[in-house]
C-alpha cells in the first residue's frame, strides 16, 4: 500500500531540445509529467532532484531564522527594521520559487518557460531586497542622504523590471541562438547585483585605504561577495559537466554547485547586513536617514506588481498555444 511507482527517466536523445541541459546525459524526467509526477520525481535520484533539495531546504533555514528575529525586532512599529522585513521575506522566497519551478518544469514545455519566468521574478525581487536593505544599512557614512541614497531604491525597482524582462526574453532564443541567451541573462541578473553592491565596493576600498568605518559586518561581506563570484562562474560556465559529461549526471553538476554557493552567500550577506543594522544603528537614526514604509514594504509591492505583469506579458502567448494545442481539432469543418 505504501509503494510508489516512481516515473521512468530518460536519456538526452529522449527528450525534445527544450530540455536538454548541457553536459547532461542521463536522469531527464518525461517532459509530459503530471504534477503528481514531478512531486513523486523529487523522491528519486534523477538529475533536478538535488537542484530541488538544495534551494527547498535552505527555505527553511531562512524561515527560522525570520522566526527568530521576528520574536526579538519589532517590525510593526519600528521603520528602522523594515528593510530587514522586505530582506528576509525575499531570501526566504526566492529558493522556494526556484525549487517549485525545478519541480514542476517537466510538465510541458510552456510550463518549463513559464515556471522558470516565475524563478527569474523571485531573483529579481531578492536583488531589491538587497537593495532595499543596502540603501538603509550598507550604504557609506559619505553618501548618506546623498543623491544616489535618495534615489538608490526607486532604481533598483526598475532594475527588477530590466532583470525579469530580459531574462524572460532570453529563453525565447534559447533554441536557436543559445549563446545570445547565455549572455542575456548572466547579464540580466550581473547587472542588478553590480548597481546593488556599488556601496559595498566603496566601502570595502575605504577599508583598503585604512578608513575601516563600522568595519564590524565587512568580514561577512567579503564572504558574500567571494561566494557571489562562485555563483556567477558556475552559473556561466557549467564545469565541470561540461569537461566529463555523463560523469555529474545525479550529483556534482554546475547548477547544483551553483545553488549551494547562492544560499551560502545568501547566509554571510543576512549576516553582514544584520551586523550593519546593528552596529550603525545610533549613527544613522542621528544622521537622519530612518528608512520609510513607502521606500520599502511600498517599493517591494510596486515590484512585485510591474514584475507579474512582466511575467504575465512573457506567459500569455505560451498559454494560448498550450491551450490550442490541447484543444481537439473541429469536425464537419467546410472550407
Amino acid at each position: 500500500m505504501l509503494s510508489l511507482k516512481l516515473p521512468q527517466l530518460l536519456d538526452i536523445h529522449q527528450v525534445p531540445k527544450v530540455f536538454r541541459e548541457d553536459g547532461i546525459i542521463s536522469g531527464y524526467r518525461d517532459p509530459c509529467s503530471s504534477a503528481r509526477d514531478c512531486l513523486l520525481s523529487s523522491l528519486q535520484m534523477n538529475n533536478e532532484t538535488v537542484n530541488i533539495w538544495t534551494h527547498f531546504l535552505p527555505t527553511w533555514y531562512f524561515l527560522w531564522r525570520f522566526s527568530a528575529l521576528c520574536s526579538s525586532l519589532n517590525f510593526l512599529t519600528d521603520s528602522y527594521t523594515w528593510p530587514l522585513l522586505v530582506y528576509m521575506l525575499l531570501i526566504c522566497i526566492y529558493p522556494f520559487t526556484s525549487s517549485c519551478a525545478h519541480t514542476f518544469s517537466t510538465m510541458s514545455p510552456e510550463t518549463r518557460h513559464i515556471c522558470y519566468f516565475f524563478d527569474y521574478g523571485a531573483l529579481s525581487l531578492y536583488s531589491l531586497g538587497c537593495a532595499i536593505s543596502y540603501g538603509s544599512y550598507v550604504m557609506p557614512d559619505c553618501w548618506v542622504n546623498s543623491w544616489l541614497h535618495q534615489h538608490f531604491v526607486p532604481i533598483a525597482v526598475g532594475n527588477t523590471v530590466f532583470c525579469t524582462s530580459l531574462s524572460c526574453y532570453s529563453r525565447f532564443l534559447e533554441l536557436q541562438f543559445p549563446h545570445r541567451s547565455k549572455v542575456l541573462r548572466t547579464g540580466a541578473f550581473v547587472f542588478p547585483f553590480l548597481f546593488d553592491t556599488v556601496p559595498l565596493f566603496y566601502r570595502l576600498l575605504l577599508c583598503c585605504g585604512g578608513s575601516c568605518g563600522h568595519a564590524e559586518a565587512l568580514s561577512s561581506h567579503c564572504y558574500h561577495l567571494l561566494f557571489a563570484f562562485l555563483t556567477c562562474f558556475l552559473f556561466a560556465t557549467h564545469l565541470p559537466e561540461r569537461l566529463a559529461p555523463g560523469r555529474f549526471d545525479y550529483f556534482g553538476h554546475s547548477h547544483q554547485l551553483f545553488h549551494v554557493c547562492a544560499v551560502v552567500g545568501t547566509h554571510f550577506q543576512m549576516e553582514g547586513v544584520m551586523a550593519d543594522m546593528v552596529h550603525r544603528r545610533a549613527w544613522l537614526v542621528a544622521g537622519g536617514a530612518l528608512p520609510s514604509f513607502l521606500g520599502t514594504v511600498g517599493a517591494l509591492a510596486a515590484a512585485l506588481l510591474l514584475n507579474l505583469g512582466v511575467i504575465g506579458i512573457f506567459s500569455a502567448p505560451l498559454l494560448w498555444n498550450q491551450h490550442l494545442s490541447a484543444t481537439p481539432p473541429q469536425r464537419g469543418h467546410r472550407e
